[in-house]
């Protein structure tokens, strides 16, 4: 996937999530910058409301979806912290999607996303790894025509 940047779809994006996002701050690390001899500093996304940047892109993708494509609903696959912020978009933009985990995702990310979707979210507990999760999201995401939010848009 070789797409060209385009500041202009940046700033669009930025319009859309700059009330739904937290500014995070950068964090210089004196242990890394100590081990490296340079300045680290850590971009602070675990402040955000799902911990993770991951709310960024699957909101913005979410957001742009027109009615007849929200109406189908969504679906993603994942392991956790995109789940997150998928589900933190459906329950915002009540739109009704279903998230594919593996069976062996921690019980803690599957409360969270239950917790973040509300009514609007539906887990899916499918296969050993996220491989089989993807697959199975995508299988279902293809036969019931919903959207399917990829991981890494």
């Amino acid at each position: 996937m070789n797409k060209k940047f385009n500041l202009e779809l940046v700033a669009e994006a930025y319009e859309r999530l700059k009330n739904i996002i937290v500014m995070t701050p950068l964090e210089l690390n004196k242990g890394l910058s100590e081990r490296l001899k340079a300045k680290i500093y850590l971009k602070r996304e675990d402040l955000q409301l799902v911990r993770s940047y991951k709310l960024r892109g699957a909101y913005n993708k979410m957001s742009i979806l027109g009615a007849e494509e929200r109406r189908k609903g969504v679906v993603c696959a994942s392991a956790g912290n995109h789940a997150q912020g998928f589900a933190f978009g459906c329950e915002k933009l009540k739109m009704e999607g279903t998230v594919f985990m593996p069976r062996n995702s921690p019980r803690q990310k599957i409360d969270r996303v239950h917790s973040l979707g509300k009514k609007w979210i539906k887990v899916e507990l499918v296969g050993d790894t996220f491989d089989e999760a993807y697959e199975n999201a995508k299988k279902f995401s293809d036969q019931k025509g919903k959207i399917f939010i990829h991981l890494y848009l």
